[in-house]
């Protein structure tokens, strides 16, 4: 397998980004008196979301602009952005909401660059377009599809790697999903996913300075991604209630530590580039937050089944939630982005 590694040294935009904010974050702290107490704003806070089908809430209907383009992108009327911009409100908290641009299969470099949407529907500008100069929240989650967690999953799964709406190829066709927790650990597995941790990595560094740059009195919330398998994976081999299918599909048991792993490590790699980011930037933990309603903790799950029908339809086809939140998982992340927000805004 070929091992073209993303090197992790800051590319020249990320140092002329870099650089340029912190000039400017220079003139901007001239402009504060000494001593001044940071406090809640009592005016609307401009603020941009952005992210992926974690963030838009692929799943749940109905679809912001169905009946535009945009509608490509899944993102739901009532995600986990509307859903906290509410619940601040009614503690006196107002974000004025400049744009919501989480797009679903948004990859990080997606935040820079437009992104193709799928089945030939056009393309969306880059998310940072949203920012503007007087932008003081930036909010958003972004890094699974880089990963190529839709890889992982599919290979590990043989009903995944039927024909489906779920985009992606497994990382190795030759290698059978029965072994994929071997496979991820060793050999040609193991180095594919150290150049993507590489790849994702070094993504999340440059998005957080270009947020820096483009909106330099804005405060970086990243959001981390909620935990799909619990620590007991017993649990996933009983079908949730209502469901015949079991919660991450045919994907086998003695995986589900490798993938929760995975996703652990993910959650690290995000949660380092938050605390590493010049100048601040925040993180939303939803990892270490939701480890009982993961997609095998049944009536109390707040991430659809793999192969669950999610609320959303093409004409003829029920589309399956492909393990994103459902509407109790939406809402568990809206309160802690909604919490972090508070605090961030309090500091």
């Amino acid at each position: 397998m070929s091992s073209a590694m993303r090197k992790t040294t800051k590319s020249p935009v990320v140092r002329r980004l870099a650089a340029a904010a912190v000039a400017l974050g220079s003139c901007l702290a001239l402009a504060v008196p000494a001593g001044t107490a940071a406090a809640a704003p009592s005016d609307p806070v401009p603020t941009v979301f952005f992210g992926d089908s974690y963030t838009s809430n692929f799943g749940i209907s109905p679809v912001n602009n169905q009946d535009s383009e945009r509608g490509w992108c899944f993102q739901a009327k009532e995600n986990s952005h509307t859903v906290a911009t509410r619940s601040l409100a009614d503690k006196g908290i107002t974000l004025d909401v400049q744009a919501d641009v989480s797009c679903g299969g948004a990859l990080v470099h997606h935040f820079w660059e437009k992104q193709e949407l799928p089945f030939g529907q056009g393309e969306v500008p880059a998310q940072q377009d949203a920012l503007k100069q007087d932008t003081q929240l930036a909010v958003g989650s972004m890094g699974g599809n880089t990963l190529g967690f839709n890889r992982v999953l599919k290979q590990c799964s043989d009903e995944l790697q039927k024909p489906s709406l779920l985009p992606g190829d497994p990382v190795d066709k030759d290698e059978p999903a029965a072994k994929c927790g071997e496979f991820f650990e060793t050999g040609d597995g193991k180095q594919w996913l150290d150049g993507q941790f590489e790849r994702v990595g070094g993504d999340l560094e440059e998005l957080l300075e270009r947020i820096r740059y483009f909106a330099p009195a804005a405060k970086r919330v990243l959001v981390g991604y909620p935990r799909l398998v619990p620590e007991d994976t017993t649990k996933c081999q009983t079908a949730a209630p209502g469901q015949t299918q079991l919660p991450l599909a045919d994907i086998p048991q003695d995986a589900l530590p490798v993938l929760d792993q995975i996703q652990k490590r993910l959650n690290d790699t995000m949660k380092k580039a938050a605390a590493d980011a010049a100048g601040g930037a925040d993180f939303v933990d939803l990892y270490a937050n939701t480890g009982s309603n993961t997609a095998c903790d049944g009536a109390d799950r707040g991430i659809g089944g793999l192969l669950e029908d999610s609320q959303l339809e093409l004409p003829g086809t029920k589309i399956p939630w492909y393990a994103h939140p459902n509407a109790k998982g939406r809402d568990i992340q809206a309160k802690q982005i909604a919490d972090k927000i508070e605090e961030v805004l309090n500091r």
